[in-house]
């Protein structure tokens, strides 16, 4: 993949959340590929140690700051040929506890960084949207123009986003794509937290020997995707010359889905490997999460067609990864 985005070396690339779960991802893989990168993260989410590797590469800047300063946002765009931007206060359950912070974050932190990367004259402005956006809609699999009404505040702060971005491409001559994550996965994604993603929470209990939860009786389904086909995705973003594929939004998933018995016994099945144990460790069951939909499952035929992608990792090749990696560096 990294000879492919090789057009990258020496641009200037600005990461926010990049101390974050997919934001280190896509500042390793640029800085392997010879971008120089700047990480803009106040580690609210984030954590230093996800970015420790490359603290002493020369191409390599952190700024320690807050995307709610619209000063802060200026002085990270400043120079910067794309900006990928990831930060964000992620969680359904979260915005639900505390909608007043998602919006801050989510919608005026938004903002601030489109304002600051139309001063900064930058050449794409690539951004995290959500599956999310969906919302009560009842259509599979998901496809970009029918969406539902939003059933989480979360949902809300990511679909205002996706209108910004649309406004400030007509208002501005901004090139903007929108990215809707389907429940990414993968190293260095937290187990820890209240908020914790499904999947490194079952890895740790699994590990631990403890119970997973599964909310309901296992049959939602989730269109899982595995980390490399997101920094794929990212990276066709600001390389597409294809003209029709900006100011776009696209669902970034694998096109399949898996239910949450399904996934309970994949993980089992590749954490066994390690520890026999795992296999007898039981499953609980507790009521339906608010603001969770039933099932999600992406068409991704807009992204093959207008940006060439081609996912890597189906679901069990990323289960198979990413158990690898915590077993090392959990264990």
């Amino acid at each position: 993949m990294k000879e492919k985005f090789k057009v990258l070396k020496n641009k200037n690339i600005l990461v926010t959340g990049g101390a974050g779960f997919i934001g280190s991802n896509l500042c390793e893989i640029l800085l392997e590929i010879g971008a120089k990168v700047t990480c803009l993260d106040n580690f609210a989410t984030g954590h230093k140690h996800n970015i420790e590797a490359f603290l002493e590469n020369a191409n390599f800047t952190l700024i320690e700051g807050d995307i709610r300063d619209l000063d802060t946002c200026h002085k990270a765009c400043e120079n910067q040929d794309f900006v990928l931007h990831q930060a964000a206060l992620g969680s359904v359950p979260r915005s639900i506890n505390d909608p007043i912070n998602t919006n801050s974050v989510n919608t005026d932190g938004f903002l601030n960084m489109l304002v600051a990367a139309r001063d900064a004259k930058v050449d794409r402005f690539v951004y995290a949207a959500s599956s999310s956006t969906y919302g009560d809609s009842e259509n599979l699999p998901k496809v970009e123009d029918i969406i539902g009404k939003p059933l989480s505040p979360y949902a809300i702060t990511k679909y205002v986003n996706e209108l910004y971005a649309d406004v400030f491409a007509k208002t501005y001559d901004m090139n903007c794509i929108g990215l809707r994550y389907f429940n990414v996965f993968g190293k260095r994604q937290d187990p820890n937290g209240a908020y914790a993603a499904v999947i490194p929470l079952f890895v740790k209990q699994f590990m631990d020997h403890e119970s997973p939860t599964i909310n309901g009786d296992g049959t939602y389904s989730r269109d899982f995707t595995y980390i490399d086909n997101v920094l794929q995705m990212n990276l066709l973003a600001i390389t597409t010359e294809n003209k029709e594929a900006l100011n776009q939004v696209y669902n970034t998933a694998v096109g399949d889905r898996t239910t949450l018995v399904q996934l309970v016994n994949l993980l089992k099945k590749h954490l066994t490997k390690f520890d026999s144990e795992i296999d007898k460790v039981e499953i609980v069951h507790g009521p339906n999460r608010k603001g969770d939909i039933p099932h999600s499952l992406a068409s991704v035929e807009k992204a093959k067609k207008l940006m060439g992608y081609a996912p890597t990792h189906v679901i069990e090749d990323g289960i198979e990864e990413a158990v690898q990696w915590y077993w090392d560096n959990l264990k």
